[in-house]
Order: structure tokens, then sequence, then C-alpha cells
């Protein structure tokens, strides 16, 4: 578990540091005193706890350039703002935020945010490493749940859109659906869409992040919505 700490205020990321390991002895603590030193780090972190008023670089935009740069990589991380002021908070929500720490931070909210955050980062990698097995012609192929964009079906020959480009195999829709779970969703009879890979929809589209446009039925999109929004309360990666 690799966490980023960056506040200028040495106190809080010591105050942060010992919270943390009351909890998760094992985790991996980088600290840093501003927005500039983070962003010249090349780490992956699961967890970052950001301060908001930080010299040039605010934590809000700090928050932006790392939604930013992982939004190329396909890897999502935990942001979770420890700040002394509460009118940020909206603002928060436009970077898929997972939680807002009001400064002075209390060891009872700190605890139960942070066994939250905990609890997805895991259930997310738990669903990176989930993957279908399909027949592509004479071989056999893997494929990660986290790579396919969609999946599109003509009769029983069907094509998955992935992340490293196309995938094609003979399957019943009915079946993918049932093996790929609740973090998919059938948008119309020819289409399987990743929730993960959404960036926008509307009431007749979806456009996912390979810049594809699917179409989603009409009499479909008021569960889609609700399945979309139960997928991201319940900790699913958000891109719309």
């Amino acid at each position: 578990m690799n966490i980023a700490l960056c506040d200028d205020d040495i106190n809080i990321n010591s105050q942060l540091t010992d919270l943390i390991k009351k909890q998760c002895k094992d985790a991996n603590i980088s600290c840093f005193k501003g927005s500039e030193d983070l962003l010249s780090c090349t780490d992956f972190f699961d967890i970052y706890f950001l301060d908001i008023e930080m010299g040039e670089i605010s934590g809000m935009e700090l928050a932006r350039r790392i939604r930013e740069e992982q939004g190329e990589t396909g890897k999502r991380s935990i942001l979770i703002f420890v700040t002394a002021y509460r009118e940020y908070m909206e603002e928060a929500f436009d970077v898929n935020a997972f939680h807002y720490l009001v400064k002075p931070i209390k060891e009872s909210k700190f605890s139960d945010v942070f066994q939250r955050a905990l609890k997805e980062v895991r259930s997310s990698d738990e669903q990176r490493n989930k993957y279908v097995i399909i027949k592509d012609g004479d071989n056999r192929k893997k494929i990660l749940f986290s790579e396919i964009q969609y999946i599109e079906s003509n009769d029983r020959k069907v094509v998955f859109h992935t992340d490293s480009g196309l995938a094609e195999t003979y399957a019943r829709m009915c079946d993918l659906e049932n093996e790929l779970g609740d973090t998919f969703f059938r948008c119309h009879r020819c289409y399987l869409v990743n929730f993960e890979k959404v960036a926008a929809y509307s009431v007749n589209s979806i456009r996912v992040l390979n810049g594809d446009s699917i179409i989603i039925a009409e009499k479909k999109y008021t569960d889609f919505v609700k399945a979309f929004l139960h997928y991201a309360k319940n900790g699913g990666i958000v891109n719309v």
C-alpha cells in the first residue's frame, strides 16, 4: 500500500503518518512539503492525502493533474483532501475525491475514512486481476476485465474492444453478461459496456475512453443510470 501525504505543515504530515501506521503498519508512506515536490515524483500511490492551500500549485490543481495523468494510464488512486477550509467541498467532487477531512483531524473520523479507503483499494485490485478467456482463432487469449472498453456482437460473432486493440471470438452476449458481472452493463442487445471506461453518456449514446460512441437503447437508459450511480457509490472507478 503506497500512500502519499502532501501538506506544507510538517506537523500534519507527522500526525497523518502516525494515524496511518496505527491501522496499516506495512504501508509505504511518502511525505511531500508541496505540490511541486509531489509532481516531480513518478511513483504510483494508491492513496493521496492532499492539503488544498499550498504554494503556487493548490491541492485542488494538483488533484486535477493527478487525474489527468491517470486518465492516460488507466490506473486510479483515491484522493482524500485534508484541509481547514470547508468551502472547497464542491470542487472536490469535480476530481472524484473520495473524502474531505476538515482540520483539526479527529482520530475516530480518520479511522472510518481510512478503513473505507483501504477496502476500496483492495476491491479495485481484486477487480483488476479478473479476466476472461476467449478462443481467438486457434489460440486462447486472456483478457483482463480492466482492459475491456466495450463488447460488440453481430449474431454469434463477438468483438472485444480493448485498450490494446480488437479481439474476436464466438460467444453469446447473455453468457458474457453473466460472466463479467455488475461492473459491465448491457446497454443494447449488441453492446456490453465497461462502467470503468465510460467517459460521457446521453439518452441515446455512451462514449468510452477510447473515443468510440455506442448505442444505448431508449428503454435501457434509466436502468443504466441507476446501475452506474450504484457502481460509483460503491467505489467504482468513474471517468465521467
